[in-house]
C-alpha cells in the first residue's frame, strides 16, 4: 500500500513542499529503506520511528518499507520527517487515510513523544500559502505555529495520540493561541537613571533608538559605555506587529524559541564576544544558519571592544550594515536573512584605554595607537551614524550632590519620546515598506527631509570643511531627520543640523 503525507523543508525563512511517500510492500525481505537526497539525521528516523512504534503499544510492520521524500533534488535535514514517517507507516498498517489537506511534522522521542521541533512558525506560514487547513505539530511547538491565523493547528502530545486520532478513537482539539504577556518594565539590565552623568551620551543612545542609527562610543575603562549600550533596550520601542513576525521567523528557524514560546514581541539584544568567528556573526555553515546580526534583526547587536574584534570579522560587516540583508550561497543551498539591527560598538581610545585622559597618563607609543586605530577600517567607520565621546565620570561631584543622580531621567521618559518619534516615522514611510529615518534611501531623502534654508547652508559648509563623503553626507540628514521627529517638527532646523554636526567622529592624538 502507498500513502502520502504532506511535510516541508526548511530552506532559510522559506519553506518547501516535500511528500513523504509510503510504500508498505509484502515483496521481498523486511527492511526499512529512506530515499529522496536525505541527511544523516534523516536516516536516523527509522530507528527513531521504530523505537517509538514498539514503546506506544503499536506493532511495527515486518514488511518491505520504502520512504520516498519527494522532491528527490532537495536536500532533505533534521528530525522534523519523523512524525510524516510514522503516520505514513501507520496509516499503511492501519489501512486508513490521512487527514486532507494535512501537513505532519515534528521530532519523535524512543518512547513515543513528540519533541520541540524548531521552524514551526515556518510550517504554519508554508501550510496557509499552499491552502493546507490542519497542521499537526508537536504540543510544545503548538504555540508557535498557531501565531499563523487561518491554519487550524493541532499539538500532539505521542505517537499514541496519533495513532487513535488516525483510527478515530482520539480527538485532537486544534489549539488556540495564547499571546505572550506584555510587562511594562524596560526589558534591560540597566536604566538610564542609573548611570552617572553623560547626558550627552544618553541624547545619542536616544537619537540612536528613535531612528535606528548605528552608534559608536569610544571612552576609557570605566566610563559608562557597556552600561550605555544594556541600558538601550529598556528606550527602544515594542516590535509591531510585522516586524514580530520577521524576528520570530528568525528565531524559530535557529531553534531559539523555548517549548511552548510564541511571537517575540521585545527587541532582540545580541552581544557576542570579540573572540567570534565571521561565520558566528554573520550566519553560514554546511547548511546556512543565521548569525547574530540575523538575531539582532529589528534589535540591538552591541559589540563591546570594537577594536579587539578581528579585522576580517568587522570587514564583514560592510553590506549587510548598508543593505539591511545578507545573501548566503553555498554549492547546493542559496538563502537570504535580513538583518536590519541598530549597531553599538564601544571601543577604548587607544590600548592602555588612557589616551587623552584628564588625570591619568597614556603608556601607549604612537605606533601602537596607529596600529589599534587600524583595526577597524574607514569604511566601516563610515557606516556608524552617531561618534560619541564617553568622558571619564567625576564621582566625588555625584557623591556630593545625591539629588543631582536622584533627578536623572528614567528610561521609561525617554522611552515615551522615542516611541512618539517612532510613531511619526511609522505614519510617514507607512507606504515606503521601512520603519525608521536610517532605512531612508536617497528617493526617501528628497522626498521626506525638508531643510530650511539655514540647516542647508551650515551642512553645505560643514562638507567643505570636513571633506564629507556623500555617505557620511546624507546620514547626516537623516540623523537631523530623527532630531527633527523627537522635536515634533516638519521640517529640519538649523539647530537639528547643527546637533547633527556634534556626532561626527573625533580624532584622537596622544597629548
Amino acid at each position: 500500500m502507498l500513502v502520502k503525507v504532506q511535510s516541508a523543508a526548511n530552506s532559510g525563512l522559506e519553506a518547501l513542499g516535500v511528500d513523504v511517500e509510503v510504500n508498505i510492500s509484502n515483496r521481498g525481505l523486511p527492511g526499512f529503506d529512506i530515499v529522496g537526497l536525505a541527511t544523516k539525521a534523516v536516516e536516523e528516523s527509522k530507528e527513531r520511528v521504530r523505537a517509538a512504534m514498539g514503546n506506544s503499544s503499536i506493532e511495527f510492520p515486518q514488511r518491505k518499507i520504502t520512504v520516498n521524500l519527494a522532491p528527490a533534488d532537495i536536500p532533505k535535514e533534521g528530525s522534523l520527517y519523523d512524525l510524516p514517517i510514522a503516520v505514513g507507516v501507520m496509516a499503511g498498517m492501519f489501512q486508513c487515510n490521512v487527514p486532507a489537506q494535512s501537513l505532519f511534522f515534528g521530532e519523535l522521542s524512543l518512547d513515543g513523544r513528540l519533541r520541540h521541533t524548531r521552524g514551526a512558525v515556518l510550517m504554519a506560514l508554508f501550510a496557509k500559502e499552499r491552502g493546507c487547513k490542519n497542521i499537526f505539530v508537536p504540543q510544545e511547538s503548538a504555540n508557535e505555529a498557531a501565531i499563523v491565523t487561518g491554519v487550524r493547528v493541532y499539538g500532539v502530545k505521542n505517537l499514541a495520540e496519533m495513532a487513535g486520532f488516525l483510527l478515530g478513537t482520539t480527538k485532537i482539539k486544534p489549539v488556540t493561541y495564547s499571546a505572550p504577556a506584555h510587562d511594562t518594565a524596560p526589558a534591560s539590565e540597566f536604566d538610564m537613571a542609573e548611570i552617572l552623568g553623560q547626558e550627552q551620551a544618553k541624547r545619542a543612545m536616544e537619537i540612536a533608538a528613535a531612528g535606528g542609527h548605528n552608534i559608536l562610543m569610544i571612552g576609557s575603562p570605566g566610563s559608562g559605555k557597556t552600561m550605555l549600550a544594556r541600558a538601550l533596550p529598556g528606550i527602544l520601542p515594542r516590535l509591531n506587529e510585522q516586524e514580530s513576525l520577521e524576528v520570530t521567523k528568525l528565531y524559530s528557524v535557529a531553534g531559539n524559541i523555548p517549548p511552548g514560546g510564541s511571537l517575540i514581541t521585545t527587541r532582540p539584544f545580541r552581544s557576542p564576544h570579540h573572540t567570534i568567528s565571521q561565520i558566528g556573526l554573520i550566519g553560514g555553515g554546511q547548511k546556512p544558519q543565521p548569525g547574530e546580526i540575523s538575531l539582532s534583526h529589528r534589535g540591538v547587536l552591541f559589540l563591546d571592544e570594537f577594536n579587539e574584534f578581528p579585522r576580517a570579522v568587522l570587514e564583514a560587516l560592510r553590506q549587510p550594515v548598508e543593505d539591511g540583508s545578507l545573501t548566503i550561497s553555498r554549492s547546493r543551498e542559496r538563502v537570504t536573512y535580513p538583518c536590519r539591527f541598530t549597531l553599538a560598538a564601544s571601543a577604548n581610545p587607544c590600548p592602555c584605554g588612557y589616551l587623552s585622559h584628564p588625570k591619568k597618563a597614556c603608556s601607549c607609543s604612537l605606533r601602537e595607537i596607529q596600529r589599534y586605530k587600524k583595526r577597524v577600517s574607514g569604511p566601516i567607520l563610515d557606516r556608524i551614524d552617531l561618534h560619541v565621546e564617553v568622558p571619564e565620570v567625576d564621582i566625588q561631584k555625584f557623591s556630593q550632590n545625591q539629588k543631582a543622580v536622584s533627578m536623572a531621567e528614567s528610561s521609561r521618559s525617554i522611552q515615551e519620546r522615542v516611541g512618539r518619534a517612532r510613531d511619526i516615522q511609522g505614519t510617514r514611510f507607512a507606504q515606503e515598506h521601512i520603519y525608521t529615518n536610517a532605512e531612508m534611501k536617497n528617493s526617501h531623502i528628497k522626498k521626506y527631509a525638508f531643510l530650511e534654508l539655514g540647516a542647508e547652508q551650515l551642512l553645505s559648509r560643514a562638507a567643505q570643511q570636513y571633506q564629507l563623503s556623500a555617505r557620511s553626507y546624507l546620514k547626516l540628514i537623516k540623523i537631523a531627520r530623527t532630531i527633527a521627529d523627537l522635536a515634533g517638527r516638519e521640517t529640519i532646523a538649523t539647530s537639528n543640523m547643527g546637533e547633527a554636526l556634534q556626532y561626527r567622529p573625533k580624532e584622537y592624538e596622544p597629548r
